[in-house]
């Protein structure tokens, strides 16, 4: 249910569920954990793109094995995001429809998101009665400020693709999302992979001195 495509120092990442909207089995999030894990060890990728088949990035988790077990609140979530965040090259979500619940934390992990202009975004914690994943409300607020994560995550607020961007969630629109982020990661798979590596190591921020411990 994952497909992976290596192309010119990119690789495209697809969740291939469309029938059931791609929501997320624990053995899809493990999947795409392994693989997210392996690509961006690959010296010869310098990008990679998240997308989906169909008309929805992704449903969140399937509702089945939420029912039925304990996937909501499976650690392989927060594993899944952390691949992602670590990643030492590009990473752009290029998003093909709607994204809601915990999908939302691979799509926060990624360095850029492309939407689709009809694409609607929701991650509905506080109606289902459970905790977001533990790295997505400092994501979140990173990108569109604390009061505009609570709306989401408190309000459990549906906004539009146009709020999205204005919101700072989503980089841009485009009709053709995945084409948008191959134009984008062009220059990143133009370049040398070491100074991809460089230049994203510079926006994680100087290391903080070791605190000196007394007695």
């Amino acid at each position: 249910m994952i497909g992976v495509t290596r192309e010119n120092k990119r690789a495209i990442i697809t969740l291939k569920r469309a029938d059931k909207a791609n929501a997320l089995t624990e053995a899809m999030l493990g999947e795409l954990r392994d693989t997210i894990l392996q690509v961006r060890d690959d010296e010869g990728i310098s990008a990679i793109i998240l997308t989906g088949e169909g008309k929805t990035f992704s449903a969140g988790a399937d509702l089945d094995e939420v029912r039925n077990g304990t996937l909501a609140t499976s650690p392989v979530w927060e594993e899944l995001s952390a691949s992602i965040a670590d990643c030492p090259i590009l990473t752009i979500a290029a998003l093909n429809g709607s994204l809601a619940g915990g999908a939302m934390g691979m799509v926060l992990a990624c360095d850029l998101r492309i939407s689709v202009p009809t694409a609607r975004f929701f991650y509905p914690v506080m109606k289902i009665g459970v905790l977001p994943q533990p790295s997505d409300p400092g994501r979140l607020a990173a990108l569109v400020g604390p009061a505009r994560a609570k709306l989401i995550l408190m309000g459990a607020e549906r906004i539009t693709a146009e709020t999205a961007v204005e919101f700072g969630l989503v980089d841009s629109v485009h009709e053709d999302p995945l084409a948008a982020a191959i134009a984008v990661s062009e220059a990143a798979c133009s370049a040398d992979r070491a100074l991809v590596a460089s230049i994203k190591s510079l926006f994680r921020g100087p290391s903080r001195p070791a605190s000196s411990s007394s007695g």
